[in-house]
């Protein structure tokens, strides 16, 4: 008998990586995948790589924790979606749905449970997130990255499994990374990532102290969409919006990473033992969730934490040159303290459990 799923997340990369690390495991077990996302989100251009896999487009609104405007209409769009969501998925029929979170995952969840389908949330971070929150009641199983989100959590639903992590990051290649770069093999590199969506903050920082940075190391910036500039050239300085097919191997060369401090990102960069620099999302910016992140890491010994409201050219040049120092440390601590959990595993066998019992 073919099982279907349905998978949906959207709004950042964040929320699909899980599912880009979900599809090839389930397809090569002969489950039938979909998706529902946005109609322009970045999780449309992420699952268009996936082969064989449909994807259908709801009106999505934001779920915003600030005055705006938008805020008026957006409800409207949510109700939309909804609808949208019910229809799709009571002509698709699905035997489980699988959500990342992300605003765009709630409508689908609202129309699952309309519908009668089970659902799976996945939580990345330490606390759930609002669209997660919203979620949650209507789930039949959570499933969390870190052990101690259960206690955020029913107990009957909460489900730790552990960092799911994409196999093709297993595969990454420094030759193939270096000639997609142009590196050279005798310098080390830096990657600096401020999300799929980017960072300004950060992205001037860099620019400010690139001279500074290429003196020691050779540098790869993923600027986030619409954010690169032309006039930062040098030699050892290779910027790009966003890469998904060469990410394995950038990071098979790279020695050294700056990110935020998403959940999903820092658990692969912990898996490949990659010392890092974490500049957290504020308060201001976020419900907190990435500086929850980023200190259960500096607490753990994996990373250094710099807060972005102490971000300048001169300390992220002082903290990049500190944890290059201490790198041999750092992936040591990496190599005792990582857990050893086959998460990807953990999360194939929930789904057919709980798709069993349809």
């Amino acid at each position: 008998m073919v099982r279907k799923i349905m998978l949906t997340g959207g709004g950042s990369a964040g929320h699909v990586t899980v599912n880009l690390a979900l599809i090839p495991r389930l397809q090569a077990e002969g489950w039938t995948v979909e998706y529902i996302g946005s109609h322009t989100g970045i999780e449309k251009q992420l699952i268009a790589n996936a082969a064989s896999v449909q994807y259908f487009g709801i009106a999505t609104g934001k779920l915003r924790r600030y005055m705006d405007w938008n805020n008026v209409k957006d409800p409207f769009k949510v109700v939309q979606g909804v609808v949208q969501a019910y229809r799709i998925i009571k002509r698709s029929r699905p035997d489980v749905i699988f959500s990342k979170g992300g605003f765009v995952s709630v409508p689908v969840v609202l129309g699952a449970k309309l519908s009668g389908v089970p659902v799976i949330i996945h939580e990345s971070d330490l606390t759930p997130g609002l669209a997660n929150r919203i979620a949650i009641p209507l789930a039949t199983k959570v499933c969390t990255t870190f052990p101690d989100t259960d206690r955020h959590l029913p107990k009957s639903k909460a489900h730790y499994v552990g960092a799911v992590i994409r196999e093709a990051l297993n595969r990454g290649s420094m030759a193939r990374g270096r000639a997609w770069s142009g590196l050279a093999a005798d310098k080390p590199v830096l990657l600096i990532m401020g999300g799929s969506l980017g960072s300004r903050k950060i992205n001037l920082a860099v620019r400010e102290a690139l001279a500074d940075l290429l003196e020691r190391y050779q540098v790869v910036h993923l600027c986030g969409r619409g954010q690169t500039d032309d006039t930062a050239r040098a030699p050892g300085y290779i910027q790009a919006e966003y890469i998904q097919d060469e990410l394995p191997d950038v990071l098979a060369m790279t020695d050294l990473v700056v990110s935020r401090a998403g959940s999903n990102s820092i658990f692969e960069f912990l898996h490949l033992r990659k010392p890092m620099l974490l500049i957290p999302l504020t308060k201001a910016q976020s419900r907190g969730d990435q500086i929850l992140n980023a200190q259960s890491f500096r607490q753990a010994g994996y990373s250094d934490v710099l807060p972005e409201e102490a971000l300048t050219a001169e300390a992220l040049v002082s903290r990049i040159d500190r944890l290059y120092a201490d790198r041999q440390a750092y992936i040591r601590r990496m190599e005792a303290g990582a857990p050893h959990t086959d998460a990807l595993a953990n999360v194939m066998d929930l789904i057919k459990r709980v798709a069993k019992r349809r």
